[in-house]
């Protein structure tokens, strides 16, 4: 039960940064996510947040099918994501987020590549 409301507290609080242009910075010309922003990169990942608050939680299969999407087609996307004020805001730890490829044992994830001081599995 505990984990349905932190869940639900994730939810909301990333439906409200994604709201709240105070939290982010637009993306008006080509950058890590090409010309997306990046609210709307980290918006479609939003199937991946009980795994990315919980190492132990089980990756939904549509969040493996939106993290490989996004890594094959704008890689460095990933790491601007989940470096972004509204990962840091919604309380989202990095570290445990980053794990998501490799649980979704995507083959082409970028392997060893540096996210900040994290690197990817």
């Amino acid at each position: 039960m505990a984990a349905d409301s932190i869940k639900a507290f994730l939810v909301v609080v990333l439906a409200f940064m994604l709201v709240s242009e105070a939290f982010l910075q637009e993306v008006n010309a080509a950058g890590e996510c090409g010309k997306t922003p990046i609210k709307s990169a980290a918006a479609t990942l939003s199937p991946c947040l009980s795994a990315a608050a919980n190492a132990q939680a089980k990756v939904p299969p549509t969040c493996c099918t939106k993290v490989g999407a996004l890594i094959k087609a704008t890689p460095k996307c990933l790491c601007a994501v989940l470096l972004s004020p509204l990962v840091k805001q919604a309380g989202i730890q990095p570290a445990i987020a980053i794990t998501i490829p490799k649980r979704c044992n995507i083959s082409n994830r970028p392997a060893g590549k540096k996210c900040g001081r994290y690197t990817l599995p």
